[in-house]
């Protein structure tokens, strides 16, 4: 069943989202002089859509535990960025080869190629820029967690980690290999999930919490990160290039490893629910009231259309 947002998690989205905006807005560089164009293209890929889930995550997850919203929002701005520079080179001819992404061309369209691959660098560079800046945390350890944290979702073991896995298994299955579920699992806790798990701690990171606080919102968080993709790959098999602003039935028709694929639509629906029960569950147990927002998202995770 599709539902929209409750009352109080659409004004905690609509809030978040629009200040989001206003400080990427302000984070990202203005275009000036010679490097005009590659700020454009920054700017074009960061600003203006978006479901902001990650930014969300961090800025919920640091009310938690009392965080100044400047500090979380900043947080939240460099992990966008972050995402949006996945984005861009995910989007490219030598990846998944996209046109349309959030509703308009994707960078390397709207721009050319070599300005897209730039302009994922620079996202790159500027979102642990913000990290390390002590608008964000006056602590150096504090900067320290919140780079070392973005720098392991986003890296080997993490994002990038699982994209290669993500590649490698069009190979297998091409072959006659396909992965099972576990090892699907595995790709997108990585490539999906791993920004989404350092989203929800980054906030716990801010407000310096307790281990135990921490591990609850990471554990919290994969399992919202592994529903998410389910959700994602309902989405590329039952949804439209208009709800979704980007191109649906392009992993099947690729061979990529899918949910859905390995489970049937049933099945995958059946484990998404599992999951988001499961998910809103342990933070209601561990943080109470206060982590409403949390879990309304977890369930808004599985009920979108876009």
């Amino acid at each position: 069943m599709t539902m929209q947002p409750s009352p109080a998690l659409a004004a905690a989205m609509q809030e978040v989202t629009a200040a989001v905006e206003a400080a990427l807005d302000h984070l990202l560089p203005a275009p000036a002089g010679a490097t005009a164009k590659l700020d454009d293209a920054m700017r074009y890929a960061s600003l203006g859509g978006g479901k902001r889930l990650r930014a969300l995550l961090a800025v919920a997850a640091g009310d938690l535990f009392g965080v100044p919203r400047e500090r979380s929002l900043r947080v939240a701005a460099a992990i966008e960025m972050l995402h949006a520079y996945s984005l861009i080179h995910d989007d490219l001819p030598c990846m998944d080869d996209d046109d349309l992404r959030r509703g308009k061309p994707t960078v390397h369209r709207a721009f050319d190629e070599a300005t897209a691959v730039l302009a994922g660098d620079g996202l790159q560079a500027q979102a642990f820029l913000v990290l390390a800046d002590p608008a964000t945390h006056p602590e150096p350890g504090v900067q320290a967690a919140l780079v070392a944290g973005l720098a392991l979702a986003a890296g080997p073991r993490g994002m990038v980690g699982g994209q290669a896995i993500d590649l490698d298994a069009e190979v297998r299955t091409a072959a006659g290999r396909p992965l099972n579920y576990d090892e699907i699992a595995r790709l997108q806790a990585l490539k999906t999930g791993a920004l989404i798990r350092f989203s929800a701690e980054a906030g716990a990171i801010l407000g310096e919490a307790k281990s135990l606080d921490r591990t609850v919102l990471r554990d919290y968080a994969a399992e919202l990160g592994l529903a998410f993709q389910i959700a994602d790959d309902l989405l590329d098999h039952e949804g439209s290039a208009a709800e979704l602003g980007k191109a649906v039935g392009k992993d099947a028709a690729a061979g990529k490893a899918t949910f859905v694929g390995l489970l049937g639509l049933d099945e995958a629906r059946a484990k998404a629910r599992s999951l988001t029960n499961s998910a809103k569950s342990r933070v209601a147990t561990h943080f109470g009231p206060g982590s409403m927002v949390l879990q309304e998202l977890a369930e808004f995770v599985i009920t979108r259309r876009s």
